[in-house]
């Protein structure tokens, strides 16, 4: 259950030998119209639109290619703080079936060890090294980048998760929640005066978000010429099982309108996680899975960096947007959730 900080400079080592890790919006957007546009499906079983295949002989289709998953969390194990049904029970088939599995998440609350906490208080005993998120990302891009030697400090508009991922590796930091509660003076000659020593605005999901942060992060961009990180570009996200709430895009955004300037991104569509199982496990990429509820991010990690992908209808996106003639990312299989994985089995062990 140990996160060391060495861990970080591993996957710090391996960025430096893949430029696509810092990828902007900008790029990301270009591959939203045109990834999957011309992708062949050799096995197809029920042809529909946007040449996607809905999931129904899992074994021959999924299980017999594919040595390692790669779960996104929210929505695809978990709603909000609740567990998917039938959730355990796939899990451990999986294990059963000496499948590798890591857990991946865009969402930087957390830190690695705050999400070790979250899947035990489900009652998923899950090995602290599968677990990933967003934060522990931007840690490891501002370790790539040797931010900690330029003497300069980050700024988070973001949660714990952050703050502690940047204390694994010895990065001081101002802002995050410490700001939580604070206002800028808005009185006659009022105005924020910022730390010259800020080199990093960090813009993670943060439910406390607030004026002074956006000023602050504004101020240390346009005026102190500190770079942009982005942890995720998500739109919307899973606090609760009950309806979706506006995700980290809508905190970049606000900081994107005001300085006119596109973020570096660190979490999905990122090629690093990819590198770093190569490197550690020594797997091939064209029999790893990436399994999500998200077009933009989870299906597009998957098919940037030759991947199988599988789009889950248990999270945010819908069969409608899915199919969609407009939609131009394509996973080579759909299915409810990830209990599909096992549910023809099922069926034939209830039928006889």
């Amino acid at each position: 259950m140990k996160f060391a900080a060495s861990t970080t400079a591993m996957l710090a080592t391996l960025l430096a030998n893949t430029s696509a890790f810092t990828v902007r919006q900008s790029s990301a957007a270009a591959a939203f119209r045109t990834v999957g546009a011309s992708r062949p499906f050799s096995h197809a079983t029920k042809p529909l639109a946007a040449n996607v295949m809905k999931l129904s002989e899992p074994q021959k289709e999924l299980l017999d290619t594919v040595d390692v998953f790669i779960f996104d969390c929210d929505g695809v194990i978990w709603r909000g703080d609740s567990l998917i049904d039938g959730i355990p029970e796939t899990l451990d088939k999986l294990r059963k079936a000496n499948k590798k599995m890591f857990f991946v998440t865009n969402n930087s609350t957390k830190s690695r060890a705050g999400y070790k906490k979250k899947f035990d208080s489900l009652g998923l005993d899950i090995p602290a090294e599968e677990i990933f998120s967003s934060s522990f990302a931007a840690a490891a891009y501002l370790e790539q980048t040797k931010f900690k030697e330029s003497g300069k400090k980050a700024y988070i508009i973001g949660e714990i998760g952050i703050c502690e991922e940047l204390d694994l590796i010895g990065v001081p930091y101002i802002g995050g929640p410490a700001d939580s509660e604070k206002e800028p003076n808005m009185g006659p000659g009022g105005k924020l005066e910022v730390d010259s020593d800020v080199g990093a605005v960090i813009v993670g999901f943060d439910r406390f978000v607030n004026y002074y942060k956006i000023q602050y992060a504004q101020l240390c961009i346009n005026e102190e010429n500190a770079e942009f990180i982005a942890t995720n570009l998500d739109a919307v996200t899973h606090l609760t099982d009950a309806q979706e709430w506006a995700g980290n895009g809508s905190m970049v955004g606000a900081i994107k309108g005001c300085t006119g300037q596109e973020p570096t991104v660190v979490g999905k569509p990122s090629p690093l996680m990819i590198e770093y199982l190569e490197s550690k496990y020594g797997v091939d990429r064209k029999r790893i899975c990436m399994v999500g509820d998200r077009l933009d991010t989870d299906v597009l990690f998957g098919t940037d960096n030759g991947l199988k992908s599988l789009l889950v209808l248990s999270g945010v996106t819908s069969e409608e947007k899915l199919l969609s003639p407009e939609n131009a990312i394509t996973p080579d299989f759909y299915a409810d959730d990830i209990n599909a994985f096992f549910q023809t089995e099922e069926s034939a062990v209830e039928s006889t």
